[in-house]
């Protein structure tokens, strides 16, 4: 019996511990939710007085937010278009200077300022090196490296290398000339267009990409050729003292030396 009333003591003791606090926390969030409600429906019934509601409140300031974290994830818009897009392919000549080549255009409706940068500057360079494009405008520009032998004769075609190249660009002004301290200058404008790594391709072995790169280069080596020309002057010719004459006047000026040469009588 002593047994049976400690444990019923004891038991009363448990229930008295586990009941107090679960009833009266009960009992207080009761209270704060209630007056939480009141609360939110007294204010509710203030701003439907007024022709606003609470969610309406709200809800104009959501797409502002919403708005503003979109743009922030959104990634840089690109300014070029590059062929090849994240490769440059090399032909596999060990101990050889070998070319590769990508085209850069112009995808913006701002004149662009570009840049080539390297991880290998002692076996790689650039030609351009940097330079700026009109809207819609491009070029190929040619890369060269130093391809040195490989260690215990492991060929490395098709595998990539380490060095890597880095195509930034800057959006300047119609009236701007280029120089590489533009990229310093305004640091804080200059995008990352793309990093590009290096393929090695089988020199003796046709593939598309080989053929690719070998239509591109000839046709950077034609615009080398094209900007070393001299520009054509379409103009009239000036002959003699200050005697503007075309192409039909000149005809006709040969027509009548060739004719007095004959011995021919002109009227």
């Amino acid at each position: 019996m002593a047994l049976a009333n400690e444990k019923s003591v004891s038991d009363g003791k448990i229930w008295g511990i586990c009941k107090l606090p679960f009833w009266h926390s009960t009992s207080s969030s009761l209270a704060a939710s209630s007056s939480s409600i009141a609360s939110s429906s007294s204010s509710s019934f203030r701003q439907q007085h007024n022709g606003i509601s609470v969610d309406n409140h709200s809800n104009i300031h959501a797409p502002l937010k919403v708005s503003s974290v979109a743009k922030s994830l959104l990634p840089t818009r690109r300014k070029l278009s590059l062929d090849p897009q994240n490769k440059l392919y090399f032909p596999y000549e060990p101990g050889k200077q070998v070319k590769s080549a990508i085209r850069i255009k112009n995808i913006s409706k701002n004149p662009v300022a570009f840049k080539f940068q390297t991880t290998g500057p002692k076996s790689c360079y650039m030609r351009p090196p940097g330079g700026i494009l009109a809207p819609d405008e491009s070029l190929i520009a040619t890369v060269f490296k130093f391809v040195e032998p490989p260690d215990n004769n492991d060929k490395q075609i098709g595998k990539k290398s380490r060095v890597k190249f880095k195509v930034m660009s800057l959006k300047v002004k119609d009236d701007v000339d280029y120089v590489p301290e533009l990229f310093d200058e305004r640091r804080d404008e200059v995008a990352v267009e793309q990093v590009l790594g290096v393929v090695f391709l089988d020199a003796e072995r046709p593939c598309p990409a080989l053929e690719k790169l070998n239509r591109q280069l000839a046709e950077a080596e034609a615009e080398v050729e094209a900007r070393k020309r001299p520009p054509e002057d379409t103009g009239p010719k000036i002959v003699g003292e200050g005697l503007v004459i075309d192409e039909w006047k000149e005809r006709r000026e040969r027509y009548l030396a060739r004719q007095q040469v004959d011995g021919v009588d002109l009227v």
